[in-house]
């Protein structure tokens, strides 16, 4: 270990890149093949199980259930809420078709152009338009009241300048959303 610590990048030259390696080092995670994206190794994602649990238990003692939502969300949904979106709008992934054929020409697979969606789907950055579309079913007077919901998941923010476990393509995420 002493010897892997040596090769370390020194902090006070490139922090990014010590973050990065040490890491890296400890076994945490590592890039993915997609770029931005990572792989939680086994002791890394020992400790978002840790932290999930704690917080977990702390919501619940709350009142707080957890709840999923999906990861698709209408584009249509933030357009109603474009200001809400307008901070991360240039990080949305989009889904446009849902289906792949094989290329006539046998070079893999291509998207299928009959299979466009008639609503293109944004990839969850964050689930509020989603959540709130939900709820408004969900509340016909204020004896449905309170909903105390929590959502454990994953969100796609096609990020700029990714480094692992702090700025990530996808990442796992909590959020609670009470009315």
């Amino acid at each position: 270990m002493a010897k892997e610590l040596k090769d370390l990048t020194k902090s006070d030259e490139n922090y990014s890149q010590w973050y990065n390696d040490l890491v890296v080092k400890a076994g945490l995670a590592e890039n993915s093949a997609v770029r931005g994206c990572m792989v939680i190794k086994p002791y890394g994602y020992a400790i978002w199980e840790k932290m999930h649990d704690a917080l977990d238990r702390m919501f619940k003692e709350t009142g707080h259930q957890n709840a999923y939502f999906p990861l698709f969300i209408p584009k249509s949904f933030f357009s109603k809420e474009a200001h809400h979106v307008e901070g991360f709008a240039k990080e949305c992934a989009v889904v446009t078709h849902y289906r792949l054929k094989n290329d006539p020409e046998g070079k893999g697979v291509v998207v299928d152009p009959d299979a466009k969606l008639e609503e293109e789907l944004i990839v969850r950055p964050t689930s509020e338009t989603i959540i709130w579309n939900t709820y408004k079913n969900w509340i016909q007077s204020y004896r449905d009241l309170p909903i105390l919901c929590n959502q454990w998941a994953n969100v796609v923010r096609w990020e700029m300048r990714t480094r692992l476990f702090l700025r990530t393509a996808e990442f796992l995420w909590q959020e609670g959303h009470t009315a």
